[in-house]
């Protein structure tokens, strides 16, 4: 056992930006609960013994939103002998123990773990490294068994949403990582502007101050959604499940969620979407215009808006195809679904 002393230590999400779009794409903004470009799926509780039912507890508490969640008895050399195996480790210990244990397992940020550090009493959550990397999601996981996430990355302390949360709102990921620097930079000065897309085939030729982000999904589907105002989670919630069974498809299909930008602070919307655990993507007036549904809608005629649901199925598909027309929920929601 490492003679360290554990001495406790005290110590949001969300947010909205542009995607535009040029040469066929689609232009808005996108939020999402999460906070990190990488998700992390496989989590190790890096524990004392005294402290293993705080430990069994936050495995109670949030173990069903990971792949993995294990418990693993401190000794010196644990972080060693567990390096590389999962995606965060979350210390139940003193900061300094984990700083100065992981310090020179330490390499790149985009390959090395995440650290998260919480007390026995669930009191503060803190981000070590990673916070964009699935840190900053464990800590948002730990604050709804009580923890107060501390997070200390540039972007969430401005509460502006970098390029690593966007990506993650659009099921994507940061291909080209070195360029965040510069590309987060801008975002705290307010000067990166919206996210555009590019459909292919194309070949693209960036500097080193331009990030590109990638899908994740290769045949995943998008949620176009429409609503009457104030619907509440559970509509939205209802709408989506029945949309996806009515095509054989389930929540691991979902790219993201696309609605108007006049929709985009819908309270329900962001309640459901944060529920499922999926990114809201919200497409201005023109784009919506440009890949208009099928299906009639009396917005147009009323205030000059295509129909909700269908356009932003559209809009937000990877090959821009309605595969689902709108369907409406409770005459309080529609949803169509995209490719």
């Amino acid at each position: 056992m490492s003679t360290d002393s554990d001495d406790t230590t005290a110590g949001g999400t969300g947010g909205t930006d542009g995607t535009d779009g040029s040469d066929g794409s689609g232009g808005g903004h996108c939020s999402t609960a999460d906070s990190d470009g990488e998700t992390a799926e496989e989590i190790a509780i890096i524990s004392f013994e005294r402290k293993l039912d705080t430990a069994d507890e936050i495995v109670e508490g949030i173990g069903d939103r990971y792949e993995t969640i294990d418990v693993i008895e401190y000794h010196g050399d644990v972080f060693a002998e567990h390096w590389g195996e999962y995606d965060c480790f979350v210390g139940l210990m003193a900061s300094g123990i984990a700083m100065r244990k992981t310090a020179p397992l330490l390499d790149d940020k985009w390959d090395d773990p995440a650290i998260v550090v919480v007390d026995e009493a669930l009191t503060w959550a803190i981000p070590i490294t990673g916070g964009h990397h699935g840190a900053n999601q464990v800590a948002d996981d730990l604050a709804t068994l009580g923890a107060v996430p501390a997070m200390t990355t540039a972007s969430e302390a401005a509460d502006k949403q970098g390029v690593e949360k966007r990506a993650k709102a659009l099921s994507a990921h940061v291909v080209n990582g070195d360029s965040t620097v510069a590309t987060n930079l801008a975002v705290l000065d307010d000067e990166l502007g919206p996210i555009e897309r590019l459909d292919g085939p194309r070949a693209v030729l960036v500097d080193d101050d331009v990030t590109v982000l990638k899908r994740n999904v290769d045949d995943g589907v998008v949620l176009g959604t429409g609503s009457v105002s104030g619907a509440d989670e559970e509509r939205f919630l209802e709408a989506w499940d029945r949309a996806l069974d009515e095509l054989d498809r389930d929540w691991t299909d979902v790219e993201f969620v696309a609605t108007a930008t006049r929709k985009a602070e819908e309270a329900g919307l962001l309640a459901a979407a944060a529920t499922r655990d999926v990114g809201v993507v919200a497409f201005d007036k023109e784009t919506l215009l440009e890949f208009e549904g099928p299906t009639p809608s009396k917005a147009k005629a009323l205030i000059g808006w295509p129909g909700v649901a269908e356009a932003s199925a559209i809009a937000g598909g990877a090959d821009h195809e309605l595969v689902a027309e709108k369907t409406s929920h409770e005459s309080e929601v529609t949803v169509a679904v995209g490719r």
